[in-house]
């Protein structure tokens, strides 16, 4: 080196990254909370950090967003390039933090009535859905020790930043590399949580081995493919990769190769068919406010890293991938619906309708134009929103030992807790895509734009789909209002009355689904204007 070198310091672009910034600085600070704040004083600390930090991000996406709003540019670099600041990338980073809110709120969810719980009636309110102490052995005097004791598990709540921080990084990263740092930042704080649960604590745990295994297998393939795609390009940009891909100058192999295993890694956190087998028992075995949380957020930050992966890097190899991803569709419609009619407790069924509704998204995106990623984004919306608040009337639905998983035992909800059962009602009409509702909507605007691009027999399909779907959907709803239970005694189901942070991310579930199903027109257009990449 001369004398005369200069190192030049990276440049940091922090009004850009604000958003991932807050979030991330919230987790950090959770952690301090959690090694420094007494004990009684941290769950209230934690609660006021994590929405605040949650609404400064906000504010700071919607600053963003009308700033690039009032400039004639699609958006722009941060990080050296390795992060996009983009129409796509605000859009899917606010429908995070709005989601977020909700599924904070039932994190939160610390009220248990005592006439449901296994210690005295003069026992302090205390977490339901977290174990008192991750460390001890399931069924132990330990726990239960700590369980009488009330000592709730806080370190939800920084774990849930982290989680949240990777997600906002995921669909704005710019390069492979980067979009593989955001994946596991994303990830495993999720693994961790999903051991958490207080009850059925094994089941917990297996859940959340299979998830880390299954996880860590489809991680490798993601990074094995960003290699293959390095290789053939000589960049893991993705704009760079693109060109190279149009250039048509490197080994075809590598790029087929690579868009493969890349896609398996992706397909995997969506849950797409044949990559779903965590998807029910991961669900089931997680604490459900960890499961409403997985199911919509990890949802859409999966989905905006997909489209990025596709329409900016690989959209002139469509000829290679398009048929794939027809197959995927095909099969996680009709696969996840089919599935989820046979199924007899409530937290598979909704897994197995995750799994269809994303092969419903995958309809929108195979299009490979503006109007598929529209309709993507408005979809991710709307279904987020359904998803959260229909595992947050699970948790209120219990028995003595805990939430009530047995469709069969939903028997007579509805009178016994006629706004309850009409709220879930909703959510699963919502989810069948009856008219007045956000779902809806989400799936004309997906198939429309799905036969617009010369897709009309995955439409057909997708039609079939709905049809199957909604035969369990309207089960459910028969089953609460028009069906007596088979006994009455002290072990059948009981709607626990929720407190006001459930109550809340209900109210906020049902209240989207309601507005953006009569009123979708100014989502859609801002779904519309969002749909443009910086490439």
């Amino acid at each position: 080196m001369t004398g005369d070198a200069v190192v030049v310091a990276p440049s940091i672009e922090y009004s850009q990254l604000a958003p991932m910034l807050i979030i991330f600085g919230v987790a950090v600070l959770g952690v301090l909370v959690e090694a420094f704040i007494p004990r009684s004083a941290r769950y209230p600390a934690h609660i006021a950090l994590a929405i605040g930090g949650i609404g400064a991000a906000l504010a700071a996406v919607v600053a963003l967003a009308l700033s690039l709003d009032g400039s004639d540019s699609s958006g722009s670099l941060a990080m050296m390039g390795s992060v996009v600041i983009d129409r796509p990338a605000l859009f899917l980073q606010g429908t995070l933090l709005l989601i977020a809110i909700p599924s904070v709120l039932l994190i939160a969810e610390r009220r248990v009535e005592p006439s449901l719980d296994t210690a005295a009636e003069n026992a302090p309110p205390r977490a339901d859905s977290f174990a008192p102490q991750a460390s001890t052995v399931p069924g132990s005097l330990a726990e239960r020790q700590a369980t009488h004791a009330g000592v709730a598990q806080t370190e939800v709540f920084p774990l849930t930043m982290f989680a949240l921080g990777g997600m906002l990084l995921f669909p704005a990263s710019n390069d492979l590399l980067t979009m593989f740092v955001a994946l596991e930042v994303l990830s495993l704080p999720l693994y961790l949580l999903c051991g958490l649960a207080r009850r059925r604590r094994l089941l917990s745990q297996e859940a959340a081995l299979k998830y880390f295994l299954l996880g860590a297998f489809s991680s490798a393939f993601f990074l094995f493919g960003s290699a293959l795609l390095y290789g053939y390009a000589g960049s893991v940009t993705l704009g760079d990769i693109g060109d190279a891909v149009s250039a048509g100058t490197g080994n075809d192999a590598l790029a087929v190769l690579g868009t493969a295993l890349v896609g398996v890694g992706l397909l995997f956190k969506i849950g797409a068919i044949p990559f779903h087998s965590w998807i029910p028992d991961v669900y089931q075995g997680a604490p459900t406010p960890i499961t409403a949380f997985m199911a919509a957020a990890t949802k859409v930050a999966a989905f905006g890293a997909m489209t990025r992966v596709f329409y900016v890097a690989l959209p002139d190899l469509r000829s290679e991938w398009r048929p794939a991803l027809w197959a995927v569709a095909i099969a996680t419609m009709l696969i996840g619906a089919i599935l989820a009619v046979t199924q007899t407790d409530i937290k598979r069924m909704l897994a197995y309708s995750s799994i269809t509704h994303a092969g419903f998204i995958l309809t929108g995106l195979i299009a490979v134009d503006a109007a598929g990623l529209s309709s993507t984004l408005f979809y991710l919306f709307v279904y987020g929103f359904s998803t959260v608040a229909a595992f947050a009337v699970v948790t209120v639905v219990r028995d003595e030992s805990g939430e009530v998983g047995d469709i069969s035992r939903w028997a007579g909800l509805g009178k016994q807790s006629p706004l309850l059962a009409g709220a879930f009602a909703l959510l699963l009409l919502a989810f069948a895509g009856i008219p007045l509702t956000s779902g809806f909507f989400g799936k004309f605007a997906v198939f429309q734009a799905a036969a617009q691009g010369g897709a009309a027999p995955l439409v057909v399909v997708g039609v079939v789909s709905s049809a199957i779907a909604a035969v369990f959907y309207i089960r459910v709803i028969v089953l609460m209002f028009f069906s007596e239970p088979d006994s009455i005694d002290s072990s059948r189901a009981t709607v626990v009355t929720p407190s006001v942070a459930t109550t809340l991310t209900i109210g906020i579930g049902v209240g989207a689904t309601v507005v953006f199903g009569i009123l979708p027109g100014p989502l859609l257009d801002l779904a519309d204007r969002a749909a443009v990449f910086l490439r």
